[in-house]
């Protein structure tokens, strides 16, 4: 199994190896591969490995070196049916039932919305209502902002698109969609 290179940023390298001295020298005997990496991780100011795995920044590999990972492929089937729900212009029909189509519908709107803009709640209803034909503004607001796609300030007046990489199928309808949901 090819392993995913996972950096270590450190703040202060002084601080870090004090911190991994005081573990190492607490610990019974030597550690094993494993309490290694969590001292580590802990040095670094994280709980253990975990989270440090899971905080790591997906990176390109260097130069020369080939992404282990696979290029997930757009699934051509689930974007055809999820089109399906969208009309000519590309307003949003009627609220999909699976929730993979309604996943995708809602990362057709997200790609609609202005990049970097604030807009109050008056003007998020107004750009939905002009993408969707179904007449449930208020869940399609409160979709988008649960899937991460928009933040909401608690009191509801501020919102925001959120900048995110789409997965493969989502680009896909999104390719498809594109011109038609940016002329409502």
């Amino acid at each position: 199994m090819t392993r995913i290179p996972i950096a270590l940023p450190i703040g202060d390298l002084s601080t870090f190896a004090k911190s991994l001295r005081k573990q190492i020298q607490t610990h019974d005997g030597p550690p094993t591969h494993v309490e290694l990496l969590n001292m580590l991780a802990r040095s670094a100011g994280y709980q253990n490995f975990q989270q440090l795995r899971a905080r790591a920044p997906a990176e390109s590999p260097p130069v020369g070196e080939q992404d282990p990972r696979p290029v997930p492929e757009a699934d051509v089937a689930l974007i055809a049916r999820a089109i399906g729900h969208f009309d000519e212009k590309g307003q949003l029909i009627r609220w999909p039932s699976r929730r993979s189509h309604q996943v995708l519908a809602l990362w057709a709107l997200w790609s609609a919305f202005p990049t970097g803009v604030s807009l109050d709640d008056a003007a998020v209803k107004t750009f939905i209502t002009a993408r969707h034909r179904f007449g449930d503004h208020a869940l399609l607001r409160r979709e988008l902002v649960d899937l991460g796609l928009l933040t909401r300030t608690v009191d509801g007046r501020d919102y925001r698109r959120i900048e995110r990489e789409p997965p493969p199928d989502a680009r896909g309808l999104i390719r498809q969609l594109s011109g038609r949901l940016d002329e409502v």
